[in-house]
């Protein structure tokens, strides 16, 4: 093969890497912090100065417990604040996750920065424009009917000598000294500068050219390096009872030291290469049964370990007109295990004193972390100060909060500070996943075609065990090897979008949970939780109730969307798609190259964003199944930033075609075995798809979340376009090549 560039991105997975020999040494030392830690800074949310600063230049400082993990938050919580407050954008910077500095505004997850962190922020610029209105009117001695704010200014509206005092005059770099006031008029919507405008990511330009200080990029004088070295049984939710009958250190090479406690054991130095190596060199006795499943054995150990039905939604006599139905259909869905695909491994930099800590970390919760930190180090809350620093982003719960333990408790036990680098295969390995999920639907029809009766039941383990206040170190791989306990985690998240959206009289939908030691793999948060695989089946199962009915699934499912939002983003997705029914009759496919086309809808946790998405593919046994053609149309209300709601939806898209045709975490008696991007592949270029998108903008409307819906239209839509083309109905995921050849051989 002659290799040419066009051939090389071609084959190549969505990754992009860059380096430079220009960039000065200054990464490698502990950057300046972004404002000096004010111990007497109130973090008290009903307090206007827990969220917002303004020095006597005019400069506006927000304080986010939101974090930027990505995807363009940072950006989109400043216009909020400088459209309240009416100043330039440019005027405002952001503090974000820091324990001493910015509110408790719980995890940055779920789609909730905008939705909820936003709002809070909202409330606080409007009201710190409003104690700034006033006390300019009285400092210029006029009527409030004749001043307004400008541009960071209080003026006198009728004057031509242009009288005004700035927000720096009035504040000073003072206090603000006020109450949020909740009952505050927030601006106008036909008054917005910003909000609704694409203004530019700041941190994009520094990310390009090599600039941006990761946490990864962050040294810290004396420190040292450590390598974490975990039992055999990789990727293991049972830890508990794992001990060390013995270590063999050797063969470490010198400058390496053997660092353990309980069943944590790790190698540091002053180099990273020479911790590894010596980690690499370390034999490691270990004590432990395997308890793992083989694959084909995974969803019967769901259902064998699940609890009793938990009901979520019950009306009408389901048993009954089911068994009545002049048409009953039931099918049963599978989702995988998934992982957490950051492009770059987890990493951590602590400093642990004996009455005291820092942590840098890319972690999603600093508050929540500090607290299980606190457990793990037996500190108090208030002696650990956590400060969030990017990291290669994340889709949910990674590795970012073990390799802060990690690097806590390496520098417990070392005296001095400690920075902890994952590697791939410890990423890949030992990080939370995706948890696998398995869905039994059953529906009746009427002799008419109309549904009658719906039943939905799945076996999930929780999606929550994030560290917390609850969790303690349980929720730590470090705490759980240090002081043999087991996984804890809150039950969760695998309800999300399991209840019905349509109207359907007669309606049962339950969860069966798994607690989070009974998960074969460590569970916990991927991107839109338990709504990827309850979605899937859920509108994979309402086209098989359209094609038994004998219509088109885009007709039946408006039959049963009384709200206007839901109806309105599916014709808008059908109608730029150029949507076109499937044949109902049963198709004969030989295995040839085939086209379909499929549909899928749903409303983010059954509430929030609302999202329709239709997916063209081409089919062929030989090639196995490409997507080809994405458009969607999506409501969130109000639309903060165009441009940045553009780039979730095509991520989301990307990484739902991703997730539904090529990933599952490979796994057998022992571990995971998917280790590296070769057995756990993402996108190529050459596979992407042509995308469309339909914004929907209701100024009206609160804006919510719009990170992680979108995902969850993806599989189904892609199950249903399958089916189109081919007859074959695909229900387990990935929906690879093998599944359809399996599929049309079982169809004879």
């Amino acid at each position: 093969m002659t290799l040419s560039r066009r051939t090389f991105l071609g084959g190549s997975a969505v990754l992009l890497l860059g380096f430079s020999l220009q960039r000065p040494v200054a990464a490698q030392v502990l950057p300046a912090p972004a404002d000096p830690v004010d111990l007497a800074k109130t973090l008290d949310q009903r307090q206007l100065d827990a969220w917002l600063a303004v020095d006597a230049q005019g400069q506006v400082t927000v304080y986010s417990g939101k974090v930027e993990l990505g995807t363009g938050v940072s950006t989109a919580l400043r216009q909020i604040v400088a459209e309240e407050l009416c100043v330039s954008f440019a005027a405002t910077r952001l503090i974000q996750g820091d324990t001493r500095l910015t509110p408790d505004q719980g995890i940055t997850a779920g789609s909730k920065s905008l939705q909820v962190g936003g709002a809070q922020l909202r409330k606080a610029a409007a009201s710190a424009r409003q104690f700034l209105f006033l006390e300019g009117s009285r400092r210029l001695e006029l009527d409030l009917a004749v001043v307004d704010t400008v541009d960071g200014r209080v003026v006198y509206r009728g004057d031509p000598t242009g009288r005004y005092v700035s927000y720096g005059e009035l504040v000073g770099g003072r206090p603000l000294g006020r109450l949020v006031n909740q009952a505050v008029r927030t601006r106008a919507v036909k008054d917005y500068r910003l909000v609704g405008t694409s203004v530019p990511r700041e941190d994009i330009p520094a990310k390009l050219f090599g600039h941006f200080d990761y946490v990864h990029d962050l040294r810290l004088p004396g420190m040292l390096h450590g390598c974490v070295v975990r039992p055999p049984c990789t990727g293991s939710a049972r830890l508990a009872g794992v001990s060390i009958r013995g270590i063999d250190a050797s063969a470490l090479p010198s400058g390496a030291r053997l660092v353990y406690e309980g069943a944590f054991v790790a190698v540091v130095a002053e180099q990273a290469w020479l911790a590894r190596q010596g980690a690499a060199a370390l034999r490691v006795d270990w004590s432990l049964v395997p308890d793992l499943p083989l694959p084909g054995e995974l969803y019967a150990r769901l259902e064998a370990k699940a609890g009793p039905a938990d009901i979520q939604q019950e009306t009408g006599d389901v048993a009954g007109e089911l068994a009545s139905a002049a048409q009953r259909l039931e099918a049963e869905y599978r989702w995988p295990y998934q992982n957490h695909d950051s492009i770059g491994p987890s990493c951590a930099v602590a400093d642990v004193g004996a009455e005291s800590a820092t942590v840098w970390s890319g972690t999603q919760g600093v508050y929540q972390l500090r607290a299980a930190l606190a457990d793990l180090l037996g500190l108090p809350e208030d002696g650990i100060h956590v400060i969030y620093q990017q990291a290669s982003g994340c889709y949910g719960h990674n590795g970012a909060d073990d390799a802060a333990a990690d690097a806590a408790l390496l520098s417990k036990l070392c005296g001095r500070p400690v920075r902890v680098q994952w590697s791939r295969a410890d990423e890949h390995g030992w990080n939370p996943k995706g948890p696998a999920m398995l869905m039994r639907l059953a529906g009746g029809l009427s002799t008419a075609g109309d549904l009658l009766a719906w039943r939905f039941a799945n076996w999930t383990p929780t999606h929550l065990t994030r560290p917390n206040d609850q969790t303690g170190r349980a929720a730590l791989l470090a705490g759980q090897l240090a002081y043999n306990l087991p996984l804890k985690g809150g039950r969760g998240g695998g309800d999300r979008n399991a209840p019905l959206d349509y109207d359907v009289i007669n309606v049962q939908v339950s969860t069966h949970w798994l607690e989070a030691s009974d998960s074969p793999l460590r569970p916990s948060a991927l991107r839109a939780l338990g709504a990827v695989g309850n979605t899937f089946a859920n509108e994979s199962f309402m086209d098989e109730l359209a094609l038994g009915a004998g219509v088109d699934p885009l007709e039946f499912r408006l039959r049963y969307l009384q709200d206007p939002r839901a109806r309105a983003v599916l014709q808008a997705a059908s109608a730029k798609a150029g949507w076109q029914p499937p044949a109902l009759q049963e198709k004969a496919w030989d295995g040839a190259p085939v086209k379909g086309q499929g549909l899928a809808f749903l409303r983010y946790e059954n509430e929030n964003a609302y999202v329709a998405a239709v997916v063209e593919v081409a089919v062929s046994e030989a090639t196995g199944i490409r997507v080809t053609r994405v458009v969607v149309a999506h409501d969130c209300g109000l639309i903060v930033n165009p441009d940045g709601l553009r780039n979730q939806l095509e991520g989301c898209v990307v990484q739902g075609i991703a997730r539904t045709l090529k990933q599952a975490v490979r796994f057998d008696h022992q571990g995971v075995t998917s280790l590296e991007w070769g057995a756990y592949p993402p996108l190529t270029f050459n596979e992407l798809p042509e995308l469309e998108l339909e914004l929907i903008d209701r100024p009206e409307e609160p804006a919510v979340g719009a990170g992680e819906a979108t995902t969850a239209a993806i599989p189904a839509a892609i199950a249903n376009a399958v089916a189109a083309a081919t007859g074959l109905r695909l229900r387990e995921v990935p929906l690879n090549r093998e599944r359809l050849r399996a599929a049309l051989a079982a169809r004879g």
